[in-house]
């Protein structure tokens, strides 16, 4: 064997890579597991009543929604291109890295026992995470910890090192900058005549309010991003709300149905999907069928910007992110405990 082959060998039993991600349905027949994961996770939808109430409601709520939106996942194909796109990011990574790269899709069950088993039987003594929502939430992130938390071994989970998020990470802003530069160039569009919004998905307000960090990383990701664009106005908003709650505001739906109210005389209105790194459900359908439409409306010209996957150069994001970063441990990406309005009690 030679030198440089054993290296490789030993580099491939040192370290390991995880990428985690949201996990969209693969066809039609997955979106009711889909939703019932997701609407049941108490890190998304916190629980008000005790926990297997909780979890009997929303798998029935899931379960009469899977019905609505499948009409939704028809109109781009039947299936979420998440899946599909982070098992082929991890191949590329694979290869760059000369290691191992599994992957980790959170609301897809079908996967996990698959994923636990090759986690819990790497050789490989340490597993970076590279969680594939650039700013940190509770929701996203501290769900994909909690998860782990639960179901890996101690050994394994003192194994891994989370990388905690990204937002104003110079290879991750300098990518969106050369996205939207490359986006005008390609449309003939010019800067003077042209308005980013940018649409973040959503997240109650109470999350904000229990200290939730989102809100103010996509605020930072965005200014920092702009600096490239002084003359270009710009809005950030957040699309995707669920049940009747507040959440985080602006409201991209709101600000779509008053456009001429905010514009400032600019006729091109581009989305920006600044939180998501695939495009999914909430840009292919919700984007471009639902708000896209009250622009034009308002004849006013509509684009929409391509997730960061789309991109060439999303890979070495990555390898730049992945080479200096301050580790984090598992336990610190969970919230410990949330308020039970009902009974006055805190439920795990």
């Amino acid at each position: 064997m030679s030198e440089k082959s054993l290296d490789i060998r030993l580099l491939f039993i040192m370290q390991g890579y995880l990428l985690v991600n949201f996990g969209g349905p693969r066809a039609i027949e997955e979106i009711a597991p889909f939703l019932r994961a997701l609407l049941t996770d108490i890190d998304v939808i916190h629980p008000t009543f005790p926990r297997p109430f909780h979890h009997l409601l929303f798998s029935f709520i899931a379960q009469r929604r899977a019905k609505i939106i499948a009409k939704d996942y028809e109109e781009i194909g039947g299936k979420s291109p998440i899946f599909e796109e982070t098992e082929h990011l991890a191949k590329l990574l694979e290869g760059r890295l000369n290691a191992p790269v599994f992957t980790f899709h959170r609301y897809l069950p079908s996967t996990h026992k698959k994923t636990l088993s090759l986690m819990e039987n790497t050789p490989c003594q340490k597993i970076t995470v590279f969680p594939l929502f650039p700013q940190f939430t509770y929701a996203t992130t501290g769900s994909c910890a909690r998860f782990f938390a639960k179901r890996l071994s101690r050994r394994v989970i003192d194994k891994l090192n989370w990388v905690p998020s990204y937002p104003t990470h110079v290879a991750f802003t300098s990518l969106w900058r050369k996205i939207l530069e490359e986006f005008l160039e390609n449309h003939h569009l010019k800067e003077e005549e042209t308005f980013f919004l940018f649409s973040a998905h959503g997240l109650p307000q109470a999350f904000i309010d229990e200290g939730d960090p989102y809100e103010k990383e996509c605020q930072l990701c965005v200014k920092q991003v702009m600096q490239a664009f002084p003359k270009i106005c710009y809005h950030l908003s957040y699309q995707s709300q669920f049940g009747k709650e507040k959440w985080i505001q602006p409201y991209t739906s709101s600000l779509c149905q008053n456009v001429l109210s905010w514009h400032k005389g600019k006729k091109n209105i581009l989305f920006v999907p600044i939180s998501f790194t695939s495009d999914h459900i909430e840009t292919l359908f919700e984007v471009e069928k639902i708000y896209m439409p009250l622009i034009k409306k308002a004849a006013l010209s509509p684009f929409r910007v391509p997730a960061c996957y789309s991109h060439s150069t999303f890979p070495d994001v990555i390898m730049a992110i992945l080479e200096a970063f301050s580790p984090c441990h598992t336990s610190l990406l969970i919230r410990n405990t949330y308020p039970n309005n009902r009974t006055g009690k805190r439920v795990m």
